[in-house]
């Protein structure tokens, strides 16, 4: 480590900073990691590190290898106000952002189950649902109709790096709906008033898990795509609604004992 920065004026201090904008994000093409373990993880799928700045003293862990002249040292109290976070590790890297993937990029999607998230708006909800996918052996995510930035920090920290594997796409219902029909996908949504048990639906391989909006639910425009309409029973006295992220669980891990019972 090199220079020591002790003023919120330097313009490293500064991007960092802006760089909790997703504005600013957008404009620069760089995004924030916190901490080690998202840092080493970001780095372990390949994005590019601009420069990290570094409090020695909130250090948990020992720094990985990093390339020379990236590492800056700051004090305790600039790492408190760079920090996305209330108890900061001491870690604050700034990422080059790698392109996004479109509608032109979905000749890498390969045949396995795909998440898609129509309108989703939750960056907590998000994240944890791209978490679980990886875990689900979900190997796509569609965000279709879904304007927020996958490189907001709630999503970063809620995904669990997840979000770094280089497998979410940005789609319209059109460019997402051609593409299932195309590729022969069994379409299966979530759905209020859906006529099927969750459990009674058979799961292809090459399916696609689609989950509406936290308040309403996966719109009735998409009805007419879905080859199964799905809910998840409950039988509980109070509770009549789940989570999105907790109901995207439930039903990928059906999908998964489903398709990994086929393989045997």
């Amino acid at each position: 480590m090199s220079e020591l920065i002790t003023s919120v004026q330097n313009p490293r201090v500064k991007l960092v900073r802006r760089l909790r904008d997703k504005r600013d994000r957008e404009r620069e093409g760089r995004f924030v990691v916190d901490g080690l373990r998202d840092l080493e993880r970001a780095l372990a799928c390949g994005l590019g590190l601009d420069f990290v700045l570094v409090c020695p003293e909130l250090l948990r862990e020992p720094l990985p290898d990093l390339p020379e002249g990236r590492v800056v040292r700051v004090t305790v109290d600039i790492m408190d106000k760079v920090s996305y976070r209330e108890n900061p590790e001491g870690v604050a890297a700034v990422m080059m952002m790698p392109p996004t993937l479109g509608a032109d990029a979905l000749g890498g999607v390969p045949d396995a189950p795909i998440l898609g998230l129509v309108g989703l708006q939750k960056p907590g909800n998000i994240g944890a649902l791209m978490r679980t996918a990886d875990a689900a052996g979900f190997r796509s995510v569609f965000l279709i109709d879904c304007d927020l930035d996958v490189y907001n920090p709630n999503i970063i920290r809620s995904s669990t790096g997840a979000v770094f594997l280089g497998n979410v796409y940005r789609l319209s219902g059109g460019q997402a709906r051609a593409f299932f029909r195309e590729r022969g996908v069994q379409v299966v949504g979530t759905h209020l008033h859906a006529a099927q048990d969750a459990y009674a639906v058979v799961y292809q391989p090459r399916m696609a898990l689609l989950m509406g909006t936290e308040d309403v639910g996966l719109s009735d425009d998409w009805l007419p795509a879905c080859d199964a309409q799905v809910l998840i029973p409950m039988v509980g006295r109070l509770a009549d609604s789940l989570n999105v992220s907790v109901a995207g669980a439930i039903l990928m891990y059906e999908v998964l004992r489903q398709t990994r019972s086929a393989e045997r």
